[in-house]
């Protein structure tokens, strides 16, 4: 398989992902939530009516939550190369390589996400 080929197919196989998660979404918009009808007579604002500072924290939340669903995915991508090595250094110093980039993401990530709760919290309680 050539290189060319290679980038198309992960290209394609990207894109219908992508188009999976994506069209069942915007299949269940309609006008109201565009904000076409956002005002109503009686019915106020359609907004929601949460704090600022916890959406923020559900967001961050969320992006790490992601993010450390990636870093699992290449610890167990690399062990799967370990697996599949077959005793060839090279391939297993790339495995070793995957697996300890994996294992770094994953602490960066858990601090970030301390971090994260312990400002959101300490904004919530000086604030609140």
């Amino acid at each position: 398989m050539t290189l060319k080929t290679k980038k198309f197919l992960g290209f394609a196989l990207t894109f219908g992902l992508s188009t999976l998660l994506v069209v069942p979404a915007l299949a269940q918009i309609t006008t109201n939530d565009l904000g076409v009808n956002a005002i109503e007579a009686g019915n106020g604002l359609k907004l929601g009516g949460g704090d600022v500072r916890q959406t923020a924290a559900r967001i961050i939340n969320v992006a790490l939550g992601f993010l450390g669903i990636i870093s699992v995915v290449i610890v167990l991508l690399g062990g799967f190369k370990y697996m599949i090595s077959g005793g060839n250094e090279d391939k297993v110093g790339d495995a070793k390589n995957l697996i300890i980039s994996g294992i770094i993401g994953l602490a960066i990530i858990l601090s970030a996400w301390a971090i994260t709760k312990f400002v959101i919290s300490s904004l919530v309680t000086a604030t609140g």
